[in-house]
């Protein structure tokens, strides 16, 4: 589904992606496709938002994941562990200790000691860190203002509601897979 000029009509009204449909039919043996379908132009969504967040902070080389901790950090002025980090993120600890490297190395972020407890580090964000946010903000209300162009605020609600139900059922299902073994 990369390609959006090839995205049609369907009798509903609603696009799809005819290319994306015709080989998924083959890939599953029917001509159900639509919850494939619909993994499919999430992830080509996601693909999209992405590349305009690369776009709206003028390829200033954040990864989402890097740019995702930086701003998590912008909203706690006393830090954060690395495992609280990484539990508000979703993602291991060795997976934030690497992104927190990184943006260490660029000035972004500095680690110190924590207060409460002599084992822990805590990730503050420099005031370099807050000055890319703050040049990084305007950009990207543009470039999603772009992107989500025509939507209505129930488009968005709705939109936002059914990408947070996928992430929980995501959940839930790793949870029971997790707790069947």
């Amino acid at each position: 589904m990369k390609d959006v000029h090839k995205i049609s009509t369907d009798s509903d009204g609603l696009l799809f992606d005819p290319q994306a449909r015709t080989a998924l039919a083959q890939f599953i043996g029917g001509d159900d496709t639509l919850a494939m379908e619909a993994a499919a132009a999430v992830r080509t969504a996601s693909h999209a938002i992405e590349r305009m967040r690369a776009q709206g902070s003028e390829n200033r080389g954040l990864s989402s994941g890097t740019l995702d901790v930086l701003l998590r950090l912008s909203t706690s002025p006393d830090g954060m562990t690395i495992g609280d980090l990484a539990k508000s993120a979703g993602v291991s600890s060795r997976n934030v200790t690497g992104l927190v490297d990184t943006l260490e190395r660029d000035g972004l972020v500095q680690r110190a000691p924590a207060p409460h407890d002599r084992r822990s580090v805590l990730a503050r964000i420099t005031p370099a860190g807050q000055e890319w946010i703050e040049n990084w903000r305007r950009p990207t209300q543009l470039a999603m203002g772009a992107i989500f162009r025509d939507f209505t605020p129930a488009d968005l609600a709705q939109l936002r509601h059914l990408c947070l139900r996928l992430a929980d059922n995501h959940h839930k299902l790793t949870e029971y897979l997790n707790g069947a073994r």
